[in-house]
């Protein structure tokens, strides 16, 4: 068995083969991607007169995938440097290649008798050892692996991605009776630690685990909408992050898949279950009749929500009319917006006697019911199912986290009153005293499995900060963000205030936690396990101060927020910060001066305060600055104008990276900084990297002057500026932005080449940022961004 996959092959090149393709290439595994030869000529092939025997036309079908790869939204690749890890080729020449490789995944059409023709052909060519998986989302492993060698068989399983494959958590590994366990033991492990996948096991049954119970709940969602009379508008409103489920919720998610795949899905449980079952997984009329006239969702221009102009309409089921979006409030959707948790939100949604509650309850409580009868059948424990929905769907709570969170015993005794039959594993559950599937101990948590609770296993390298807090306690804490001891002789700081945005709480304790790392611990990780890691400072407080004419405030707050991060600059232990999602503004300017980044492969990051009408204030221009100088390599003679138009662009123009790897090529990280697949394991890896840094005899930066562009590099900064002005795409205040940020770039009235130190460059920030703030214009656009959430262009 292969003990590393250096390079693979992907069979099949459509959305999803192409997406798997391209994931690979953004892990730096070099994949080949075959389809097949198309039977045809072009028209644009016949102007060139080429024939059906050119290569360029053989491979037109994989290498036209490849190329969609730039185009499509959202983007499928990290990089497009990455384009160049992904060969295209056909069937008919290049099956001899995959002697080549260590892995090949088959995504082809979903028919059992086209994949076995396809593994014939596979298991002629692969090499002993290597192994084989299909992307299927339903059709049986066991038996697409039927008449072929007994090496192809032990290496043979179902990896199921979803799409798309760059974004999508879950990864379900399916063995069959014949794959060897360290086979699939590595599998397991390669999908968490390489492809950053969120890995459970399922059975070779219809649609695996998340498909399953997904379809079956989006389908009971229906029925329930046509029997309630209710509104695909209302149904929506109320089963997105409402419950814990995605903005998307039911039939916007629908418009997205598609209902083309929906229905392919349905019908392939449809066909292979009976009774009961069988009756559930039968795709309305309406929804056929949709299919019929090609209403497909997104892909289609229209689905359960159709645009028009500015306004989305909904669909009435009853008609195929279009008409208005209805949204439905009743006392308890108003009542939960002021419950505290998920859990409480949903309990308090879930037993009100009113339309939404009604809804919800005859929705939620079927598909608890059918994931417990599901147990043991399409996956051996509770964890399984609950990591599928959460990981596959998006749901906050998988449906036995659901349980616990509404009350196991109260919810139990309203569906057997309301006609459901509860399986008899819950009641006697229930009946032995036991409250919850899970228990949490000492900040461990256990869930109930053959009759007994048991410790959950995870990966060493899943840092869970909730249950470390239980377990350790803080170090400290105020509003804004707390201290914890991660061990190992590191500590984290962890922001946790609104959005996590920046203010003087958030600042204290960057000065506490690096005067306590220098003297008690190894290093300090500065991250945190919210929706974003960190998306600025403070707009709100920042404006509130600006419109009272508080400059002095103001100075003082940029003032200690730049003293706090030089502290990180110079701190005597490493600082090591781990951003991931949106890390913007203050987010970015936390990072920069750190000893060493640890990104996520999702980190979106950038310097973005001219959006509302500011410049960076806590260092950023200055560190971007000496990042890019860092970069270029020692004793090789480099432009220092370049440099400055380059970092000058990236601030101006407020560039966001779309992932870790494209923050690298913006020079927010640099060579030495890291990039974490699985985000779960982001803490773990920047824990590893301060106490590697630790071990090799840290010690900070010596602090040296810098060279700067002076007035001659001002002068060729603003030219491309002014021309845009004149041209008409920037407004005289984004003038006035850019020239105050090129003023600090070049270093004030200089001259070019003249090196001066970080706190002059700081200086002259400070003062640009204070002097914007009190413009009238900056304040629109801060206000603008505040209530709207899109820049405003004044």
């Amino acid at each position: 068995m292969v003990q590393r996959i250096k390079k693979a092959a992907v069979l099949g090149s459509g959305v999803m083969g192409s997406g798997i393709a391209a994931h690979l290439a953004n892990i730096g595994i070099p994949t080949l991607l075959l389809d097949i030869v198309p039977r045809e000529l072009s028209e644009a092939e016949k102007a060139k007169d080429l024939t059906l025997e050119d290569k360029q036309v053989r491979n037109r079908i994989s290498a036209g995938s490849v190329q969609k790869l730039l185009k499509q939204k959202p983007a499928p690749l990290t990089s497009t440097k990455n384009l160049a890890l992904i060969e295209a080729g056909n069937f008919d020449d290049d099956m001899p290649r995959l002697s080549e490789v260590d892995w090949i995944i088959e995504v082809v059409v979903e028919n059992l008798n086209v994949k076995k023709q396809v593994f014939e052909k596979v298991d002629q060519f692969r090499k002993p050892g290597s192994i084989v998986s299909s992307n299927t989302s339903g059709i049986s492993v066991e038996a697409m692996a039927e008449g072929r060698s007994e090496d192809f068989q032990k290496h043979f399983l179902g990896t199921h991605f979803f799409n798309p494959p760059r974004y999508l958590k879950l990864l379900e590994v399916i063995p069959t009776k014949h794959t060897n366990n360290d086979v699939l033991s590595f599998m397991k492990q390669f999908g968490e630690d390489v492809l950053g996948k969120g890995v459970v096991e399922a059975k070779d049954t219809p649609n695996f685990i998340a498909n399953r119970i997904g379809t079956y709940g989006l389908l009971v969602t229906v029925q329930e909408m046509l029997k309630g009379g209710y509104s695909v508008g209302e149904v929506d409103s109320l089963t997105g992050p409402l419950i814990g489920r995605p903005k998307s919720a039911t039939f916007r998610t629908l418009d997205v898949v598609g209902l083309d795949t929906f229905v392919h899905v349905a019908n392939n449980v449809y066909e292979q279950v009976e009774g009961k079952e069988k009756e559930a997984f039968e795709v309305p009329d309406f929804m056929k009749e949709m299919l019929n006239k090609g209403w497909l969702g997104s892909k289609s221009g229209q689905g359960f929500f159709l645009k028009k102009g500015k306004e989305i309409l909904e669909l009435d089921p009853n008609t195929l009319e279009y008409g208005e979006w209805k949204k439905l409030k009743t006392a308890s959707t108003e009542m939960s917006k002021q419950e505290k948790g998920l859990g409480n939100k949903m309990k308090a949604l879930i037993f009100a006697d009113d339309r939404a509650g009604q809804l919800l309850w005859k929705i939620i409580s079927p598909v608890l019911v059918y994931s417990a009868e599901l147990l043991g059948k399409i996956a051996d424990d509770i964890v399984a199912i609950d990591r599928g929905m959460k990981w596959g769907f998006g749901w906050e709570l998988g449906p036995f986290e659901i349980w616990d969170a509404i009350g196991l015993e109260t919810s139990v005794e309203k569906m057997e009153a309301s006609g459901l039959e509860v399986p008899d594993w819950v009641k006697e559950l229930v009946g032995a005293g036991y409250t919850s599937f899970y228990k949490e101990e000492d900040g461990k948590l256990s869930f109930f499995h053959n009759g007994e609770y048991s410790l959950i296993e995870e990966n060493p390298k899943v840092i869970n900060l909730k249950q470390l807090k239980k377990q350790k306690g803080l170090i400290r804490k105020n509003s804004g963000a707390s201290l914890i001891d991660l061990g190992d002789g590191v500590a984290l700081l962890e922001f946790h205030s609104p959005n996590n945005a920046i203010g003087l709480d958030i600042i204290q304790m960057i000065n506490f936690a690096v005067d306590e790392v220098e003297k008690n611990y190894k290093g300090l990780v500065i991250g945190n396990q919210g929706k974003n890691f960190c998306v600025g400072a403070n707009l709100a407080m920042m404006l509130m101060e600006a419109q009272d004419d508080n400059i002095y405030e103001l100075d003082m707050t940029v003032r200690q927020f730049q003293q706090a991060m030089m502290k990180i600059k110079y701190s005597s232990r490493p600082v090591v910060a781990a951003p991931f999602g949106m890390t913007l503004g203050g987010g970015t300017e936390v990072c920069l001066p750190a000893a060493h980044i640890q990104a996520s492969m999702e980190t979106y990051m950038g310097l973005v305060e001219v959006g509302v009408g500011l410049i960076p204030g806590g260092g950023g221009n200055k560190e971007l600055y000496i990042k890019y100088l860092n970069s270029l390599p020692n004793g090789v003679e480099f432009d220092l104008q370049k440099v400055a138009n380059k970092v000058f662009e990236t601030i101006a123009m407020a560039k966001v990276s779309t992932s870790g790897e494209e923050a690298r090529d913006n020079n927010f990280l640099n060579a030495a900084d890291g990039i974490s697949v699985n985000g779960d394991h982001l803490l773990h890896d920047a824990k590893q990297a301060a106490l590697a840094l630790y071990e090799q005899g840290y010690k900070p930066p010596v602090r040296k002057k810098i060279p700067v562009v002076g007035e001659p590099g001002y002068a060729t900064l603003l030219l491309g500026a002014q021309t845009m002005m004149y041209s008409g795409y920037i407004s005289e205040h984004d003038l006035k932005i850019a020239k105050k940020l090129a003023y600090i770039l070049a270093g004030g009235k200089v001259p070019y080449g003249t090196e001066v130190d970080e706190q002059y460059l700081l200086d002259l920030e400070r003062e640009a940022f204070l002097s914007l703030i009190a413009e009238p214009k900056s304040q629109q656009r801060m206000q603008h961004m505040l209530v709207k959430g899109k820049p405003l262009r004044n």
